[in-house]
């Protein structure tokens, strides 16, 4: 499938009835900060708490009528997991999600609460592809993957888009990368909607497979040692070519620079955000004399923030 303009524009409209537009904010104190301007599109406000909800809702509203009668299906740690099945309740189906036992409750309990069947399975991409067969195997549903998927790209596509509407003449957009279902998103944005718009990706350094795929040229995989949970994934063969042909480059950042992007946000802008989310941000601050003086939008992910384990974390920072 050929991601255009037009398929992004036509997502944008098929999804727009069911997510929020969400808004685009900014804090003097953080650009001070920064040494540059920061426009903040704040997709922690999205319907289940992050941007997910976007390309899930495209790929289900694009199934047809005899796939969606057996319902949907994915693997994920949490804010696809969320989004698919309010999706599918939307539509009035079935969501079998496939989760790690390791993943955040709080993102269990909003799988629950929107109608999904939750099967629980080991923390290993292995282990959740598994089970995401034998799960598919039993009731023929249709696999919408979290971010190797088309539709699920062309949906992401829109949270850029509607940034690049409010605010012209971007220097840069930023992202974080786990399995580039966001980022290659951005970056098909930004090349239709504002081709002057450099595209650069924030990632953790425990979990840097994004930043040594781009030096490498071919698909590296992931390692696991980092708090941004929601990062925790290898590039697919889908995101990569679109993120190695439009992305400049990934900028990495430490766990602590991370957790001091995330309080930098939750202090000065009194918005909740996920460590996942305050990656891209964590990025601009550790090389800020780069971006000195720039416009550069942020899209802040997701704000499902386990609570109890982040105010432990930043006690001990």
């Amino acid at each position: 499938m050929n991601i255009n303009r037009t398929t992004i524009e036509q997502a944008h409209e098929r999804i727009k009835p069911y997510i929020h537009r969400t808004p685009v904010l900014t804090s003097q104190s953080i650009d001070d900060v920064a040494g540059c301007h920061v426009f903040f599109k704040c997709e922690n406000f999205q319907k289940v708490g992050a941007f997910k909800a976007r390309g899930a809702m495209n790929a289900a509203l694009s199934l047809t009528e005899e796939q969606l009668t057996k319902g949907v299906a994915t693997h994920s740690s949490g804010n696809h997991a969320q989004a698919l099945a309010r999706a599918a309740k939307i539509l009035g189906v079935k969501a079998y999600i496939v989760m790690p036992r390791t993943a955040p409750e709080i993102k269990k309990r909003g799988v629950r609460g929107y109608g999904g069947e939750i099967f629980e399975c080991e923390p290993t991409l292995e282990a959740r592809e598994t089970m995401l067969s034998e799960v598919i195997k039993k009731t023929g549903a249709t696999e919408i993957h979290p971010f190797n998927n088309y539709e699920v790209i062309a949906g992401q596509a829109t949270a850029a888009v509607e940034l690049f509407e409010e605010i012209k003449n971007l220097d840069v957009i930023m992202a974080p990368v786990g399995g580039g279902g966001l980022l290659s998103g951005t970056g098909l944005a930004a090349a239709y909607f504002s081709p002057a718009t450099k595209v650069i990706a924030g990632e953790p350094e425990g979990s840097d497979d994004a930043y040594r795929s781009m030096k490498s040229g071919k698909i590296e995989q992931a390692q696991s040692q980092t708090i941004a949970d929601g990062l925790l994934t290898t590039l697919g063969d889908k995101t990569f070519p679109i993120i190695h042909e439009l992305v400049s480059e990934v900028i990495t950042s430490s766990d602590a620079q991370i957790i001091d992007a995330m309080r930098l946000v939750w202090e000065r802008m009194k918005i909740i955000i996920e460590p996942s989310c305050a990656v891209p941000l964590a990025s601009l601050l550790k090389e800020k004399e780069r971006f000195k003086d720039k416009r550069v939008g942020i899209i802040l992910s997701g704000g499902n923030v386990d609570l109890e384990r982040a105010l432990k974390l930043m006690a001990r920072k």
